[in-house]
């Protein structure tokens, strides 16, 4: 039967067959703890906010985790491979302010559409292990840990300022702040101080960043950002008394106290500089009301590092002046200034111009001296000034007393032995990280575990009130959080004392949700958060798979969390995730017309541009770019297994390019796709069609090449999943299946066999990629026998891996004339011979000037005329 016949796979009926057939198996059900004596292998996608709909951007990265998933298992590891739901969060309650529905069954709904349509992909998932962080099955386990973690020191409630927006009565993200101003209520943002709760994660800063270092499998760029926002930094705290105030201020504010990384400049300090919310600034802003009015200014610029880092620098003199600690004769003014953040330091910096770009230029703005005091190498101390560029790197100390003569390093270590000794500073290592402020006010998150009372303060839930359920009757008809708003929920008795108390309305950052999801996959259903015996079984994740864009916070607050938990007893694990692949994102074109975005199938493409399909009009035609809602540029997965197969769908994600760069969705792409399914079904059935052979054990030349292919395609689809590299395992595949189809034609002793063994590899080796097609095909090659998912991965045989023949580019003048095959590393003069016959009609007669051999690669003629 030829490949080119009629045959067709019908995908419409395949694929559910097989859904059926695996879920009857239990074929990718795990064990509670992995049986001692096998590998484990643990892999993890990133879990999906359930929006609604599934796009090719999911596809692609659950693709890759059901590769590894079914290659591993066929490896015979014990697999553990789930499904969940990051359930929490606003989109769900600004659909019920929106649409008047309740945010469970919003969310809900979405839930039940994106599992059909996974399943419909067929993902090897564990279906019985399904968690969504929204149920109280899971969330009152979350209160469970966050009160283990209170009782173990690791959680604190203190004021921190934050994004209020001032309408909407709500603490805003930085994300949510744009241009100053809520991004739904369009009100000025303000900063405020309100009591929130904290994660200690700073208490882990050191084997945070410590542990960086043994995460080899993760992508270096990942372990380099998390460095940088870890951020540990070496310098001195100093204090610089206050000299001369206008006004008497309270004794515990005779003097600022500064973080600096460059205690070596000191002698160059020109100005103070203060955050807006430091104490100093709100005692000068209540005696000036000009001061009073920057700070407001202030708070409405956000907290974020990237607002005030692109922030024009802006400060205000409030008159008072420090006196250096090296020169207690030299005084500097104290500014208010934009661009101090409260978190960081001790809210106040020095400004030392000469060596810092930023202080230079607020030096330059408001006329304020810059002292030199960093000589760059190869300058001369008596010619040598700052333009309008500061010197930032290593140089001499100059102008700088006991200092000068000395290089930065060794000034800083001086410095700050100075400072100790009299008693005005120390040296401190400081860090760029945060405690984690996990406070929102909004309903649509886990409850904080916590209960008001007046007489017993803050106090934590007992452990048999848990879990604190969210009241389902709540109301959207007023800004800010519905809880504070419910006649009855927030009132409870006092655990400790039974008197009337106020229950905490605050609920969760959804990021608490997935810190420790992958913990809870071990043991889904367990009374308590984990079961260690499983959580130390199952973890660390093996192979977790996911969106760059997660790289510092989701990844770092998982990190926090596992030392966390293990701190208090639910295992004994410190890194979650032992192998991390950030995959690129799929994107589209987007579309536009007056109306706005406009979704890909709306869309009719013509030679002549873009066209709306039901008016005709034209559509604007914009770059492509990440599929996101936002623009409608998306692609359902739905469409195109209805179109043309889910094991489609999958080809083409991992077929297009390295999976850890971007890929274009495109309709040819898809189509190239299909074919390629519908060829090797054809080849495949052509083999299963055909009347078996006996032989009598002799191997033709053509038999033994396609035992060659097949057993290098087996060794290098192998070594290709090893990697993480799909994208080259399909291409070994079509030139098997090429190979396949080849040998159809030919003859010889030992070929039915070996088509035979060829067709087989092929069902095994496609199987992570088009598992629904792996098992029909083989179920044509082999009816009544296991299916693909149920056995054991093809081993390549060394005896067919060797090289018999290599292939040499033949050359005339440079350019490629012809080609030869010879034995490897044959004599010069064999294959010079063979090369000189092979392109005797490029040579045409002219004499051969020069002869080059590279050995098993390349020939090349130079040759007269």
């Amino acid at each position: 039967m030829s490949e080119t016949g009629p045959v067709t796979y019908d995908f419409t009926l395949a694929e559910p067959r097989w859904q059926t057939a695996w879920a009857d198996a239990r074929a990718f059900s795990a064990p509670d703890v992995p049986e001692p004596g096998r590998p484990k292998c643990y892999v993890l996608e990133m879990f999906p906010y359930p929006s609604g709909q599934l796009h090719m951007g999911h596809v692609r990265n659950y693709a890759l985790g059901d590769v590894v998933a079914r290659y591993k298992r066929a490896q015979g590891f014990q697999v553990l491979h789930p499904m969940g739901w990051d359930a929490f969060g606003l989109p769900a309650e600004n659909a019920a302010r929106e649409r008047g529905v309740h945010p469970g069954t919003w969310t809900m709904d979405n839930i039940a559409a994106m599992r059909t349509t996974l399943k419909q992909l067929g993902f090897s998932f564990d279906w019985d292990r399904e968690i969504a962080t929204c149920l109280p099955e899971y969330y009152g386990k979350q209160q469970k840990l966050f009160v283990d973690m209170y009782r173990a020191g690791l959680v604190e409630r203190r004021q921190s300022a934050v994004n209020w927006d001032p309408v909407d009565n709500t603490v805003l993200a930085n994300e949510q702040v744009v241009d100053g101003r809520g991004w739904r209520s369009g009100a000025l943002i303000e900063k405020k101080l309100l009591s929130q709760w904290f994660l200690a994660i700073t208490k882990f800063a050191g084997p945070l960043r410590d542990a960086l270092a043994t995460l080899d499998r993760w992508p270096e760029r990942v372990r380099i950002m998390q460095e940088r926002w870890i951020g540990r930094s070496e310098g001195a705290r100093v204090r610089f008394p206050l000299v001369s105030p206008p006004e008497p201020f309270d004794a515990d504010l005779d003097a600022v106290e500064v973080y600096t990384t460059r205690p070596d400049t000191l002698f160059g300090m020109s100005f103070v500089a203060i955050a807006a919310d430091h104490p100093l600034a709100q005692k000068v802003g209540v005696r000036n009301p000009d001061a009073q009015a920057f700070i407001e200014e202030c708070r409405r610029l956000g907290t974020s590092e990237e607002a005030i880092e692109a922030a024009e620098k802006r400060g205000f003199d409030t008159g008072l002046r420090v006196a250096n600690p090296f020169d207690p004769e030299r005084q500097s003014p104290v500014w208010i200034a934009n661009f101090v953040l409260s978190e960081y330091g001790t809210g106040a910096v020095f400004g030392c111009p000469c060596g810092d770009q930023r202080d230079l230029d607020f030096a330059r703005k408001y006329g304020l001296p810059v002292p030199v005091v960093v000589l760059p190498q190869g300058e001369d101390a008596e010619t040598f000034t700052i333009g309008a560029t500061a010197t930032t790197g290593a140089g001499t100390l100059i102008n700088s007393g006991f200092l000068d003569g000395l290089a930065t390093t060794d000034g800083k270590r001086a410095a700050i032995e100075r400072l100790e000794a009299m008693g005005v500073g120390r040296g401190v290592v400081n860090w760029r990280l945060r405690d984690w402020g996990v406070s929102r006010q909004r309903y649509w998150g886990c409850p904080i575990p916590f209960v008001h009372c007046e007489s017993c303060g803050v106090v934590p839930v007992p452990d048999d009130q848990l879990p604190v359920v969210l009241p389902e009757d709540v109301r959207f008809d007023r800004p800010g959080n519905p809880l504070d708003h419910h006649p009855t929920w927030k009132h409870v008795a006092c655990p400790q004392c039974g008197a009337a108390a106020v229950r905490e309305t605050d609920t969760f950052d959804t990021f608490v949700d997935s810190s420790w999801y992958f913990a809870r996959f071990t043991a889904p259903h367990a009374d308590a958060p984990t079961v260690p015996a499983a959580a130390n079984g199952w973890l660390p994740v093996d192979q977790y798979i996911g969106g760059v864009e997660h790289a510092i916070l989701h990844l770092l607050y998982a990190r926090f969390f596992t030392r966390a938990m293990a701190e208090t007893g639910h295992f004994a694990v410190e890194e979650p995730f032992a192998g991390l692949f950030t995959q690129g994102m799929v994107t589209h074109e987007s579309y536009r017309d007056q109306s706005g975005w406009l979704y890909p199938d709306e869309i009719e493409r013509r030679a002549d541009g873009a066209f709306r399909r039901d008016t005709g009009a034209v559509v604007e035609i914009g770059r492509s770019e990440k599929m996101s809602k936002s623009r409608r540029n998306t692609v359902s997965p739905v469409a195109i297994i209805e179109r043309f197969g889910a094991d489609t769908a999958r080809w083409f994600v991992l077929s297009d390019s390295p999976p850890e760069r971007d890929m274009e969705w495109t309709e040819a792409g898809v189509a190239a796709a299909a074919r390629f399914g519908q060829r090797l079904y054809r080849v495949v059935t052509a083999v299963a069609a055909s009347p078996s052979v006996s032989d009598d054990g002799t191997i033709s030349p053509a038999a033994e090449a396609l035992l060659r292919a097949t057993h290098r395609t087996i060794a290098a689809v192998t070594s290709a999943l090893d990697d993480m590299t799909p994208n080259v395992a399909v291409a070994r595949l079509h030139e098997l299946t090429s190979s396949l189809a080849e040998a159809e034609r030919a003859e010889g002793a030992g070929l039915d066999a070996a088509r035979r063994e060829a067709a087989r590899t092929l069902c095994l080796l496609v199987a992570p990629m088009m598992p629904h097609l792996a098992e029909d095909m083989l179920a044509l090659i082999e009816p009544g026998g296991p299916m693909a998912v149920a056995r054991p991965w093809p081993k390549a045989e060394e005896k067919w891996l060797a090289v018999t023949q290599v292939t040499l580019g033949v050359q005339v003048g440079g350019k490629l004339r012809g080609t030869i095959e010879v034995a490897p590393d044959s004599p010069a003069e064999t294959v010079l011979s063979l090369a000189e016959a092979a392109v005797a009609h490029a040579i045409d007669g002219r004499r051969i000037v020069k002869r080059v051999h590279v050995p098993n690669r390349i020939v090349n003629f130079v040759v007269a005329g």
